[in-house]
């Protein structure tokens, strides 16, 4: 399972994750086997001056993942995830990708429906 974290830095799972999923430095991604971390990956993001959040969409979208792990989203992207079949998890409380991917592998995520949390999009 790959998942995708917006974050700040690029220090592997260590990575401090980024508030603004559109604005992160980095996407860090977790390669996951049976809940065990087996690959880390840091992409720096390219950025969505243009088009807004679907330029931001598109390009995590072609990091190919099977979930985005969040801080928070705006109505906008949320619902161009959904339509584009991309579950988003939020976690509001781990400070490092590394204790999202445990929260994540418990099932303590909650688990996006399409809405935003930020009002700002």
């Amino acid at each position: 399972m790959r998942l995708v974290f917006p974050t700040d830095e690029n220090s592997g799972y260590l990575s401090k994750r980024g508030a603004h999923f559109g604005k992160a430095k980095f996407y860090t991604i977790i390669i996951l086997d049976n809940g065990k971390i087996i690959d880390v990956e840091g992409v720096a993001n390219a950025g969505h001056n243009t088009n807004a959040c679907s330029n931001a969409i598109a390009n995590i979208m072609s990091l190919k993942p099977d979930a985005l792990i969040v801080d928070g989203i705006g109505a906008t992207p949320a619902e161009g995830f959904l339509k584009a079949g991309l579950d988003v998890y939020f976690d509001q409380e781990s400070p490092t990708v590394e204790k999202s991917v445990e929260l994540f592998h418990q099932g303590k995520l909650q688990k996006s429906n399409g809405d935003g949390t930020c009002s700002a999009h």
